[in-house]
């Protein structure tokens, strides 16, 4: 039984490691990177987190190596808008730099952005709003100062870093381009292109053969010195917005949400780290504020993770709207989705939601989508098989409305009898095998917000949150309001493998948790004050492995937990656990006996091996079996002395040579001859004297050493004698 502790909120995985400036270890064997409340160490080889480093019981700020006793710096630079200060230890002096300000509005963006020191000479690096870059020299003295200009970027430089010898100064951008600048000049300059997302800061390591850039998608890439890419570490990607929500692959058992620009990414919350991307759009993304793009808004999984749902829209005025919904099925041997159909504008007017049925029991795949338009549509699968192919598509079956309001939420009971679809304040429930209307619930609380049936043995019951902080519940075989409550829900999940549903609340002080079942009102836990900010999104994941929680106000935790994610995309879980022991993944726990630069296999196989080799030196001791000489072997000599076009066939060489290798039956352990033959004295009334000299002989043989080359030749009568030894049974012993 678990010790029942408190129920905590925790992270969960996902943080931002583009949060600080990724740091590398001295032999750039790992590489050090902030993620929340702790500091991950990962390979530089293998992309694996090897250690978590706790002990902050808040957001982490930054990290920094042990300069290991090195001189203190000269000076420290600092840059603020328009102004570079430069401060000096031993003068205790500051010199301050002032560029153009924007007033000028040729110098409009001159802000600084980022600076970086030269590590042998008196230079300093500026990077600008404009996209250029400044070297400083001569700054000790304010009026002699001169600075050069290096210009690539067309948008605002975002980090800068030198090399460890100096010669080369390295710059990134909006641009997603790493660019090298050797010499400091602008005729020697070197490129890595295409890095797919903005990067954030740069990191040379202590050695200088290897770099690394953090992105703003979340990433880590790893560079050879020869800028050359190696390693990706990917965590969970941070959209402008989330539009999908939070989803779980059946299969995967992954998190699904917008990922990239045009991408749903997959994310493994066991082991904290993304497994791909699924390229919806299928179009290049131009990296330009200004221009409208196209945004993936709506994604659903159906028939158990077998096809995959999204909507898709962009645009620019409102009566200019491209809207797409692609259907996409699991194809088992490319372990992936493939797009099966496409239908261009499925409504007049922006999809407001889209759900599959997903009863066991449904023999026919159906997706439900409503929109704005006022309609909801109901598509089925046929199939579109001839002679030359065998074909599946999806196309639409029936058409509903109800007088003309917007659709806003539909859902599925859980057997698929019903659906439920609201038009602005009013519930409308339909039967799914007729399609017809057979009752409306209207309370006149308010838009409705969200929308969901209850589950196993509160299946009967239909739930609604409104706009105006009204949650609704309905009772189905009555067809009259159950209950209701005041309580501004923002986040409203049932949990698939229980009846318990969760709610959260938003208040001026932040957000609260509910959990209640739907036959009745009294919550079975309530947290407040789960966070300072909105959350937007949660979803129940199911446990592989149950909790065995007996408090009824911690059972809702024992088939699945409860994530959910904030404005800010931080996600976040309940456990009672704490954060280092829910957070840390089984190959992660591994304590290291060695040194750090102990390779990650060794984590996994090193102990078990070292056992295992303990093992066989104790085995070698004791076995007493002398091989024979290989030099005495005529096989071998024959194989490699002889001319290879006169060698026999390669069939017949095996052979003998194996044979040659074996031991003789004669051939025994001196531990295990000594054993026969006292069992055998003890088992004969009648010693002969020449068994006794037998005897005396193989006991001294028992004396010699493994590193003895003489070995004992038996005679031809004591041959015979052992032979007649070998053929008595000696099987009743084991009996005793």
């Amino acid at each position: 039984m678990v010790e029942e502790e408190n129920i905590r909120v925790v992270r969960c995985g996902g943080s931002e490691l583009n949060f600080r400036r990724a740091v590398f270890s001295a032999d750039s064997k790992y590489i050090f990177c902030v993620s929340g409340d702790f500091v991950k160490v990962y390979s530089t080889v293998t992309e694996e987190c090897v250690h978590i480093l706790h002990g902050h019981r808040n957001l982490v700020t930054g990290i920094q190596l042990n300069p290991n006793n090195h001189l203190q710096g000269v000076y420290v630079a600092a840059v603020r808008e328009f102004y570079l200060s430069v401060y000096f230890f031993k003068k205790k002096t500051t010199s301050r730099f002032t560029l153009s300000s924007s007033r000028n509005k040729k110098h409009a963006k001159n802000n600084f952005t980022c600076v970086a020191c030269h590590p042998t000479e008196d230079c300093i690096a500026s990077g600008h709003m404009d996209g250029k870059i400044r070297l400083w020299r001569n700054f000790y003295d304010d009026k002699k100062y001169t600075y050069t200009c290096l210009h690539w970027h067309h948008d605002m430089v975002m980090d800068l870093a030198f090399s460890v010898t100096g010669t080369s100064l390295l710059s990134g951008g909006r641009e997603s381009v790493l660019v090298e600048w050797r010499d400091a000049t602008e005729k020697n300059k070197e490129f890595l292109p295409r890095l797919g997302a903005t990067i954030e800061h740069i990191s040379v390591s202590p050695a200088g053969d290897l770099f690394c850039t953090s992105h703003s998608d979340n990433k880590i890439i790893i560079i050879h010195r020869n800028l050359e890419a190696s390693a990706v570490i990917q965590g969970l990607v941070k959209d402008r917005s989330i539009f999908t929500g939070l989803m779980i692959d059946p299969r995967t058992k992954a998190l699904v949400l917008n990922g990239k620009p045009g991408h749903l990414q997959f994310y493994s919350l066991q082991s904290d780290k993304q497994l791909y991307n699924l390229d919806i759009i299928q179009q290049e993304y131009i990296n330009d504020y200004g221009l409208i793009q196209i945004e993936l808004t709506k994604a659903a999984f159906g028939c158990f993770g077998n096809w995959l749902a999204t909507v898709e829209q962009r645009q620019e005025k409102e009566t200019e709207l491209e809207l797409q919904m692609k259907l996409w099925m699991y194809n088992k041997k490319t372990q992936g989705f493939i797009l099966n159909t496409k239908i261009n504008m499925p409504h007049e007017d922006c999809i407001t939601a889209l759900c599959f049925c997903n009863a066991e029991k449904s023999e026919q795949p159906t997706l439900v989508t409503a929109s704005k338009d006022g309609y909801f549509k109901v598509w089925i699968l046929t199939d579109d098989s001839d002679i030359y192919k065998k074909a599946v598509g999806w196309t639409c079956d029936f058409v509903g409305s109800y007088h003309k309001y917007q659709a806003t939420n539909c859902c599925f009971s859980e057997d698929g009898s019903l659906l439920a679809v609201s038009f602005e304040e009013i519930v409308t429930i339909w039967d799914s095998v007729t399609w017809e209307l057979k009752c409306t619930f209207c309370q006149r609380a308010g838009k409705i917000r969200h929308l969901c049936f209850g589950r196993l043995t509160c299946s009967k019951y239909l739930l609604g949150a409104t706009e105006n902080g009204i949650l609704c519940c309905w009772n189905l075989l009555s067809c009259a309001l159950e209950w209701n409550a005041k309580l501004n829900v923002r986040v409203m999940e049932p949990d698939p493998n229980s009846e318990n549903i969760a709610a959260i609340s938003q208040s001026s002080v932040g957000s609260d948790l509910f959990v209640f079942k739907p036959s009745e009102p009294r919550p079975l836990y309530i947290q407040k004050g789960i966070s300072r900010e909105k959350v937007q999104w949660g979803v129940f994941v199911p446990r592989d492995v149950p909790e065995s929680f007996t408090s009824e106000a911690y059972q809702w935790l024992n088939r699945s937990q409860f994530y959910f994610l904030t404005k800010s995309q931080s996600l976040l879980t309940f456990s009672t656990k704490s954060p280092e022991e829910k957070l840390t993944p089984t190959s992660k726990q591994l304590l290291a006996e060695e040194s750090l630069p102990t390779t990650p296999f060794y984590f996994i196989l090193g102990k078990h091996r070292q056992q295992q080799d303990e093992k066989l030196n104790e085995t070698l001791e004791n076995e007493l079996v002398q091989l024979p000489l290989t030099e005495n072997i005529p096989a071998i000599s024959e194989l490699l002395h002889t001319p290879a076009h006169v060698l026999p066939s390669a069939a017949f060489l095996c052979s003998m040579f194996v044979n040659s290798l074996l031991l003789s039956k004669e051939t025994k352990s001196a531990k295990e001859i000594p054993e026969d033959v006292d069992m055998e004295e003890e088992k004969e009334s009648e010693d002969s004297d020449e068994e006794n000299d037998f005897t005396e002989k193989v006991q001294d043989t028992s004396n010699t050493g493994l590193g003895e080359d003489i070995i004992h030749q038996l005679s031809k009568s004591e041959e015979k004698e052992l032979r007649k030894f070998r053929k008595i049974d000696y099987s009743w012993i084991a009996a005793l």
